[in-house]
C-alpha cells in the first residue's frame, strides 16, 4: 500500500489520536474478539456489561467495523472530543457518507473509486445483496439507510453516543494519555530525525521510500494499492485497540489516513509479509518437513541428513539453502564439519506471524 507524498511538507503530516478512530477500533475488537487475544479481558468484561438493547443495535450495524472499517470512522482531522468529530461527520454530504458507511458494497472497487449506492443502481443492488448475505438485520438496516439517509445517520450518531456513555468514555480516559504521548513522540522524532524515523517507529510494517521518482510511505500489507497525499496531507492515528491491524484509508477523494497500533515491542510481531511467505513456502515442502523433524531435535551435518533420509547430499544442501534463506535454521562450523539446526523460536512464531500478516 503506497502513499505518494512527493513535495508534501512535513507540516501536512500529522500524528494525532482520534476519539472516533479509537471508538471504531474498540467496536471492531468487540465484534471480532478472536482477532484481539491481547484484549481478552477488556472485550469479555465490556461485552458482558452491555445492555441487550445496545448489543442488538451494535450487531445491526457491525458491518461498518467488523470485516472492513468504514472510512467515516477514520477522521483525517482529529478533534479533542468525540462530539466534535461527530459534528464534522454530520457536515459530510449524504452520497459520500453512505458510500463509506456501506463499504461492503465497494470493496472490490475501493482503490479505483466507486459511485455511491444512492446514485448508482448497480451499487445499490450490490449493497442490498451483500447486506442480505449477512442476515436480515443488516439487510433491513441497509434498506433503511438507502431509503432515509438523514434518519439513519442520526441513528448511527445516537448509537456511537450511547457507546460513549456505556463504556467508551471511561476507556478513552484510560488510553488517551498514552496515545497523545505516542503522537507527541512521533511528531518530535519527525522534527529531530526526519519522517523516515517517525514512520519506522510507528510500525515495523511501514517504511519511507525516497528516490529520483519522489517520496512515498509504503505499508507492508497483502493487498496492493496506491494513492496520493498531494493537496491534502497524511494523518496517522495511534490506537491502543488496533493490533494486529494496520489500517490505511486510501480511497480516491479522501485524505490518506493510517491507524497504527501503539508500540508493544515486548510482544514481538512486525515480520514483513515477504518473510512470512518465504517461511510458509519453506516448510510446505514434504522433504523439508521431514528434515525439520531431525533439525528440531539437534544439529546435523548435510551428510548425516542425506544418510537418514536416503537422498543425495546436494539435494539436502538445496533444501537447507531454502530454509536458511527463510531464516528457519542456524548454521555453525565445528572444525571441518558444518552443523545445521532448526530455530524453534522462529518456527513457533510462524502461526502468529501468518495470522498477523493476513489481519494487518
Amino acid at each position: 500500500m503506497t502513499i505518494d507524498i512527493t513535495g508534501l511538507p512535513h507540516e501536512r503530516i500529522a500524528f494525532c489520536p482520534s476519539p472516533l478512530g479509537e471508538l471504531g477500533a474498540a467496536l471492531h475488537a468487540l465484534a471480532e474478539p478472536a482477532h484481539h487475544a491481547r484484549l481478552h479481558a477488556w472485550t469479555t468484561t465490556t461485552s458482558a456489561a452491555l445492555k441487550p438493547e445496545l448489543a442488538d443495535r451494535l450487531h445491526e450495524a457491525d458491518f461498518m467495523w467488523r470485516s472492513t472499517r468504514s472510512d467515516i470512522l477514520l477522521p483525517a482531522r482529529p478533534r479533542e472530543t468525540l462530539a466534535e468529530e461527530l459534528d464534522d461527520l454530520d457536515r459530510m454530504d449524504d452520497e459520500k457518507y453512505v458510500a463509506s458507511a456501506l463499504e461492503i458494497s465497494c470493496a472490490s472497487h475501493y482503490a479505483d473509486g466507486a459511485p455511491s449506492p444512492l446514485v448508482d443502481e448497480r451499487m445499490r443492488r450490490r449493497a442490498l445483496d451483500l447486506a442480505a448475505a449477512r442476515g436480515p438485520r443488516q439487510a433491513a438496516f441497509v434498506e433503511r439507510m438507502l431509503a432515509d439517509p438523514p434518519g439513519t445517520r442520526a441513528w448511527i450518531r445516537r448509537l456511537l453516543e450511547d457507546c460513549d456513555e456505556a463504556f467508551f468514555a471511561d476507556t478513552w480516559q484510560r488510553v488517551r494519555v498514552q496515545l497523545a504521548a505516542d503522537a507527541r513522540h512521533k511528531t518530535e522524532l519527525m522534527r529531530r530525525k526526519g519522517l523516515a524515523e517517525a514512520v519506522a517507529d510507528a510500525s515495523a510494517a511501514m517504511v519511507l521510500e525516497e528516490d529520483a521518482a519522489g517520496s512515498r510511505i509504503v505499508v507492508d500489507k497483502l493487498g496492493h494499492a496506491r494513492t496520493s497525499a498531494e493537496g491534502s496531507g497524511v494523518t496517522l492515528l495511534p490506537t491502543a485497540f488496533g493490533w494486529p491491524h494496520l489500517i490505511a484509508l486510501h480511497a480516491p477523494g479522501w485524505q490518506p489516513v493510517i491507524q497504527y497500533p501503539v508500540p508493544t515491542r515486548d510482544l514481538g510481531g512486525g515480520v514483513p509479509v515477504g518473510t512470512v511467505t518465504l517461511r510458509m513456502e519453506a516448510v510446505a515442502h514434504p522433504m523439508r518437513m521431514r528434515l525439520s523433524r531431525s533439525l528440531a531435535r539437534g544439529a546435523y551435518t548435510t551428510g548425516e541428513l542425506a544418510a537418514i533420509y536416503g537422498i543425495s547430499a546436494p539435494e539436502v544442501s538445496r533444501h537447507l539453502a531454502v530454509m536458511k534463506k527463510a531464516g528457519l535454521i542456524s548454521t555453525q562450523r565445528r572444525g571441518r564439519y558444518v552443523l545445521h539446526q532448526l530455530d524453534v523460536t522462529v518456527v513457533a512464531r510462524l502461526g502468529s506471524d501468518f495470522l498477523e500478516s493476513v489481519l494487518r
